[in-house]
């Protein structure tokens, strides 16, 4: 196969796999930290603090990208997820969901929600990724979704490693991660076939790995971050959460 060959989609999949195998932050050390039971209480707040500003974010930028979708049945999709982030006004969302974690946390709502102390690099990566999905095409802000391929194994390290090993947090505390389980393969059979078929040159293709390369790396930034902050060295930067 030449270099500018159009991959079969299944050696497609292989790649998007393969660049989780390697890049997603299931192998940050920060995350080995959390699901080992090896954090203070102040530092699992960091990371669920810094985190809200990621979760409060996907709506935005999937509102951004449902405006420029071209089909009722692309935008009655991509809406879907808009519900289950922000909720419906009746039952509750994944945003609602995740400050019921800091709550449990012992965090003040309002200063979640203000933002106040989020850490600079949070910020810096978070705005990257709804940046990327605003102004990239459709299809590269559709395979930018594709980190949802990995998360299910994320998550069942992190809810069994945190119940197990922390006694300041429930299965109510950490209620957000459960709808995620069925959630996201569905959101992934929907974005992993897309990008199979609209990809329809290997650049393309190519821009689809990319895609999801960056958005591996804003989660590994996420975590250096807080790595950084709240760990090794822990030097929060000014303005930043002080537990």
């Amino acid at each position: 196969m030449t270099d500018d060959a159009l991959l079969p989609p299944e050696e497609l999949h292989a790649r998007l796999e393969a660049i989780g195998a390697e890049r997603y932050h299931v192998h940050h050390p920060f995350h080995h930290l959390l699901h080992g039971g090896k954090l203070s209480k102040a530092q699992v707040q960091a990371w669920a603090l810094n985190r809200y500003y990621y979760q409060a974010s996907i709506p935005a930028k999937d509102a951004s990208l449902l405006a420029r979708l071209p089909t009722p049945e692309l935008r009655r999709e991509w809406r879907r997820r808009i519900v289950d982030h922000d909720g419906d006004g009746t039952h509750p969302g994944g945003i609602e969901r995740w400050l019921k974690l800091t709550d449990g946390l012992g965090l003040d709502r309002d200063y979640v929600v203000s933002l106040e102390g989020l850490l600079p690099g949070t910020r810096f990566a978070v705005d990257a990724y709804v940046n990327l999905v605003r102004s990239r095409s459709v299809l590269e802000a559709i395979a930018s979704s594709l980190t949802e391929m990995f998360s299910p194994a994320i998550i069942s390290q992190r809810v069994s490693g945190m119940l197990r090993n922390y006694d300041f947090v429930s299965e109510e505390t950490l209620a957000y991660f459960t709808p995620r389980l069925t959630q996201a393969p569905q959101d992934v059979d929907f974005a992993l076939s897309y990008v199979k078929r609209e990809a329809r040159t290997r650049a393309e293709q190519e821009q689809v790995l990319a895609a999801l390369r960056f958005k591996c790396s804003l989660l590994w930034a996420q975590l250096d971050a807080l790595h950084f902050a709240y760990v090794e060295p822990a030097l929060p930067p000014p303005g930043a959460f002080r537990p």
